[in-house]
């Protein structure tokens, strides 16, 4: 049977180390190789073909958009599936992926069904899948502009709009604060003989695969960060991959840093408690989030004493 590759390109070793997890125990015949980001990868493609591109949109050295158009000016690649595994979804970003020849997109963050379906459709669409699985797979439609909805929150590019979905409203008694230490799996006390510097007012998303939850920022560092939300019918899990958005009132700058659930805790030692605690580790490499979040961090300040009701 001929083989079948993919090549999955992200700088983040947790993402690709997931995809590859999905893809792996989805379609067992699957060839994959990886790349670290858009140069790399443009190396990689280079030398070698392959059945299917899955690539993360910011990256150091070249991005998935950049690499995106010098793929598609390479002979015979208008045939090669390329799906973007992003956590972008501002209209101009989805529209010039379109206009560079996006095959699909992906949002993060994604369950494992998820990211399979698109992978299968893609598949088909080429007359892969066919290949790997040595059967005839059901009839699939559509184009990018299919998961465009999706990864705006149900509207069209031609809607206006610039986020990715409504976000669910703060309550109006929280009010996020910034520290510039890291967060910790411990309670959020430690943090209350620190000297308080300028508080950032910012906005705050937690975005998992099973919801999206409006957030205080407890504590911050390049590495991890400790977030407080409203308990809902959807828990956060562990290992649970996920994005947070963080947003700085200045310039409504937006920041999507790629994260995984670390830890969960309730916020009081009762089993109806309304808040939990949610320790996120980030896994994002790039250089300019990285940039961003120290000057998120130099501009903020820990919350000294957290009360929901306060």
């Amino acid at each position: 049977m001929a083989r079948v590759s993919a090549l999955v390109v992200d700088d983040a070793p947790f993402i690709r180390d997931l995809v590859k997890k999905a893809l792996r125990s989805q379609f067992p015949g699957l060839q994959i190789e990886e790349a670290v980001n858009g140069r790399k990868a443009q190396q990689v493609l280079s030398r070698a073909a392959f059945d299917l591109i899955l690539c993360d949109w910011e990256m150091p050295e070249m991005s998935g958009l950049e690499l995106l158009q010098w793929f598609r000016g390479q002979p015979g690649s208008e045939k090669t599936p390329f799906i973007m595994v992003t956590s972008r979804g501002d209209k101009e970003n989805v529209i010039e992926a379109i206009q560079a020849g996006v095959s699909d997109f992906i949002g993060k963050p994604f369950t494992n069904e998820q990211l399979a379906a698109k992978v299968k459709k893609a598949l088909h669409r080429s007359g892969k899948l066919q290949v790997l699985q040595g059967r005839q797979a059901p009839a699939s439609g559509g184009t990018a502009q299919d998961s465009v909805a999706n990864l705006m929150g149900g509207r069209k590019p031609d809607s206006g709009s610039n986020s990715v979905a409504a976000s669910p409203a703060a309550p109006p008694e929280i009010k996020p604060a910034i520290s510039e230490t890291g967060a910790t799996d411990s309670d959020t006390t430690d943090v209350q003989d620190r000297p308080a510097t300028q508080q950032v007012r910012g906005q705050a998303q937690l975005r998992l695969a099973g919801g999206q939850f409006a957030c205080v920022v407890k504590t911050l560092s390049l590495r991890d960060a400790l977030v407080v939300v409203r308990r809902s019918e959807h828990m956060p899990q562990v290992f649970e991959s996920g994005v947070l958005d963080l947003e700085q009132d200045a310039d409504k700058s937006v920041a999507r840093i790629n994260a995984y659930v670390h830890a969960v805790a309730s916020m009081e030692p009762t089993m109806d408690c309304e808040w939990i605690k949610v320790t996120l580790k980030f896994v994002d490499q790039d250089p300019q989030k990285l940039d961003y979040l120290s000057r998120l961090i130099a501009s903020g300040s820990a919350q000294r004493h957290y009360s929901p009701s306060a």
